[in-house]
């Protein structure tokens, strides 16, 4: 393997190692569709992989577009104790939530289902902003 394949791989190491550092701990719920209209794009439809930001992170819109990398970490619910199905989704806000407490990201139905069990209802997660 050459040096210049070495280097490459390491920067990347370093570079996932530093996004999961520097992750949020939060929880998530999600919505179900229509998902239109939304409080970023009105009626212009942004597919399933949304996610509506708690009103901190909103920032009056400030948040429109951001990209945020989520993962399941655990469940909240007793009754689906291990609801997390592996691996990440990158999700695009598109909403307020205006229920959400300050650590809470209401995911697309689509898109809770890629990382967790939707029986779950509500589970842990950690983000970051890609």
């Amino acid at each position: 393997m050459g040096l210049v394949t070495r280097a490459l791989i390491l920067i990347a190491m370093v570079a996932f190692l530093t996004s999961l550092a520097h992750a949020t701990d939060g929880v998530a719920t999600f919505y179900t569709p229509s998902y239109v209209p939304s409080s970023c794009y009105g009626y212009h439809d942004r597919g399933v992989m949304i996610v509506a930001a708690n009103a901190g992170l909103f920032a009056g819109k400030s948040a429109c577009g951001r990209r945020y990398r989520v993962r399941c970490t655990g469940g909240t619910n007793a009754g689906v104790p291990h609801p997390c199905r592996g691996g990440t989704v990158d999700l695009t806000v598109v909403d307020l939530c205006p229920g959400c407490a300050g650590n809470q990201l209401d995911l697309s139905q689509e898109a809770f289902a890629r990382i967790a069990d939707p029986n779950a209802g509500k589970i842990k997660i950690e983000y970051h902003q890609i």
